[in-house]
């Protein structure tokens, strides 16, 4: 009985000790894509999920696995649907928005130590893609680099 309550005692201490490392992932960023397109509406602004947290702070430095999956899977989603909406209509905000989500993303993973290398090459390729690798439309790159730059800085 009393190793019994003490394996469920140890048990709650590992579980505890788990989910809460200081560099885990936020909530917040655990939301899906919604919640970056939501944040993303204030670009070139201090774009926040949740009204709090930046989206760089979604890649932490010492992220479980399975967040990193989640988080990269929103991330991707909303970079390939900017990056059509952006070559479509090149005149709106949407690649201002990718490049801001780029930027970020950049920024979070600066002290990773390469934990989100895969995680940017994919979200350069969403961003960068052409239908037959035709040039993406004119005034596409330069909002996006306008992003870009709002998003190493602030994102």
């Amino acid at each position: 009985m009393r190793f019994a309550a003490l394996a469920l005692v140890a048990l709650a201490v590992a579980a505890f000790g788990c989910g809460s490392q200081g560099d885990s992932t936020p909530v917040a960023c655990l939301e899906g894509a919604a919640a970056f397109e939501r944040a993303l509406q204030k670009a070139p602004a201090e774009a926040r999920l949740a009204g709090e947290t930046p989206i760089s702070d979604c890649l932490a430095s010492n992220q479980q696995a399975g967040d990193l999956a989640q988080v990269g899977e929103a991330l991707v989603e909303v970079a390939t649907q900017l990056n059509a909406r952006g070559r479509e209509n090149p005149g709106t905000k949407a690649a201002l928005k990718l490049g801001y989500l780029i930027g970020a993303a950049q920024r979070g993973a600066a002290d990773s130590e390469g934990i989100h290398a895969d995680l940017l090459r994919r979200l350069t390729v969403a961003a960068r893609f052409a239908p037959g690798r035709q040039p993406l439309p004119p005034g596409f790159a330069a909002h996006y680099r306008e992003g870009l730059a709002a998003g190493r800085a602030t994102g």
